[in-house]
């Protein structure tokens, strides 16, 4: 996990899959600070307060934003 991209991500902000969206103002400081661009298929650490995991950036269609789905 040293290598990835690392953004932070509010976990209650699910979709109904359970993916993560990747919207709230604390990730998109991180990916305009550290300029990433997310794409599908890519994987992101994600983290929190007291959590950080590993996941794999989606496109939600239905919603029109980026979501982190986590294994």
């Amino acid at each position: 996990m040293m290598n990835k991209d690392r953004v932070f991500a509010d976990f209650h902000n699910a979709d109904t899959k359970g993916r993560v969206r990747l919207n709230c103002a604390g990730t998109v400081a991180d990916l305009e600070h550290q300029k990433i661009v997310l794409r599908n298929g890519q994987t992101l650490i994600i983290y929190s307060e007291d959590l950080e995991v590993e996941s794999v950036v989606y496109y939600s269609k239905e919603e029109k934003l980026r979501t982190a789905a986590i294994d």
